[in-house]
């Protein structure tokens, strides 16, 4: 029983590390990581430091949803965010949810 719950554990792991990985991937495919890393600021904010700001906001994922869709101004400094039309909705929250779940 133990080996069964030790590999249940470990492939769930590979999932989300996968899940990551992806989510990673469509935020490079999508232009974000033009001007945000994940743990360093660039143009914009570091995700880890968006995710940090807004932990238990429990209205953030509907905010930074509709910032990445049409862009916000004066949140992170002076320098805007242009919008992302382009960027669907689904992938729009996709985006988000990952840049949330980041520690």
């Amino acid at each position: 029983m133990k080996a069964v719950w030790m590999g249940v554990v470990a492939t769930s792991a590979l999932l989300l590390i996968g899940t990551a990985q992806a989510d990673a991937g469509l935020a490079k495919s999508s232009g974000c990581m033009a001007c945000h890393m994940v743990d360093k600021k660039l143009v914009g904010p570091a995700y880890k430091d968006v995710a940090a700001k807004y932990k238990g906001d429990s209205a953030a994922e509907a905010k930074l949803i509709k910032n990445v869709k049409n862009g916000s101004k004066g949140t992170w400094g002076p320098i805007p965010m242009p919008p992302n039309a382009t960027v669907s909705d689904d992938n729009a929250k996709t985006l988000v949810k990952w840049i949330l779940s980041l520690k």
